[in-house]
């Protein structure tokens, strides 16, 4: 296995720099894996696709206004952290950008308090500490952290959460809950279609490409996720019945699949909260998530990887070929596939 496997040739004017509106009109590849046959309907099409018995799997996670922009002490250079997760009192891994932004380094957050540079995690990742509680400041100092494809200005930054984000602590959305309006989940609920929420508060690795030559070496970082005692007994009664679990995002089937290789019997599903370092590739045995709704993803990443183990390495690279000849939209603002 090779990371340049998972390579596609994907020319700029296909990356989606805005999101559509309404979100749900959002076009949607709907793949099925038993006839191997593609159709391409409209993402408010959605719920003529599911079944009464089935359940869908959302994340709640909700993005902090995590970009936050400083300058070195004494010398005034700029730097542009993204918070990524705080790992004790005041203390945060950060991606940093700026020069010689080294461990012993002082750095003042516009509008914000000091932070020393603890450590070098490696790359870009440094460990901050703050001289005094920064995560009650951000909502007023902070940007939402964009892509960093997005070039243009997002003039409402809740487009980039979804209707359903509640819990804050992500550094990016679950992009593939971004197509669903409140309408849409209540024509889903109508049909008799369960819904259910996990929580995976997005990190690292949504930023950081894999660079080793054979991905097998690539180090993922952990996220903390939680699937609560009412989800687990949600799936086992949707399993009960014959109905489907569908997982929107990629997030959500990292929670699901984790809970299931954490519990002691896959066929019951037992309730899990905490960090998950689950890296998904070809050759992975899905014991949980039966459909998969998701965007279209980047070359060479750990996301493309895991639809390529779902899917077959092979048939994602001709649908996402066949994406662009049908002038698909492309990552996080850009249009979803429906995998059954």
């Amino acid at each position: 296995m090779k990371t340049s496997d998972f390579s596609y040739h994907l020319p700029k004017e296909f990356i989606a720099q805005h999101p559509v509106s309404p979100r749900d009109s959002s076009r949607l590849m709907v793949y099925d894996r038993s006839r191997d046959q593609v159709e391409h309907m409209v993402f408010r099409d959605l719920p003529a696709l599911l079944h009464p018995d089935d359940l869908l799997v959302l994340n709640q996670t909700r993005v902090i206004r995590a970009r936050l922009f400083a300058k070195k002490i004494p010398t005034g250079g700029r730097v542009e952290l993204l918070l990524l997760r705080e790992v004790g009192q005041d203390r945060w891994e950060a991606m940093v950008g700026g020069k010689g932004v080294k461990p012993g380094s002082r750095i003042q957050v516009e509008g914000g308090p000091e932070a020393f540079v603890k450590e070098d995690l490696g790359r870009s990742l440094r460990l901050l500490q703050f001289s005094e509680p920064i995560e009650e400041l951000i909502d007023q100092i902070g940007e939402v952290p964009l892509p960093p494809y997005i070039h243009e200005v997002l003039k409402q930054p809740e487009r980039y959460q979804t209707i359903y984000a509640r819990e804050s602590g992500s550094a990016a959305a679950p992009t593939a809950g971004l197509h669903f309006t409140p309408e849409l989940l209540a024509k889903i609920r109508d049909r008799g279609i369960s819904i259910a929420e996990v929580t995976l508060h997005i990190g690292l690795d949504t930023f950081a490409p894999v660079h080793e030559q054979d991905p097998r070496d690539h180090h993922i970082h952990s996220e903390w996720c939680r699937l609560s005692p009412l989800v687990a007994e949600q799936i086992n009664q949707t399993r009960e019945k014959g109905g489907r679990i569908i997982a929107v995002g990629t997030t959500s089937v990292r929670t699901l699949e984790t809970a299931a290789l954490h519990s002691a019997d896959p066929s019951l599903i037992e309730p899990y909260e905490g960090q998950t370092d689950l890296y998904i590739l070809p050759g992975f045995e899905f014991q949980l998530v039966d459909c998969m709704l998701t965007n279209f993803h980047l070359p060479e990443s750990t996301l493309l990887m895991m639809v390529s183990a779902f899917v077959g390495r092979e048939k994602i690279l001709a649908l996402y070929e066949l994406a662009k000849q049908q002038k698909y939209r492309f990552y996080s603002f850009g249009d979803a596939m429906l995998i059954l």
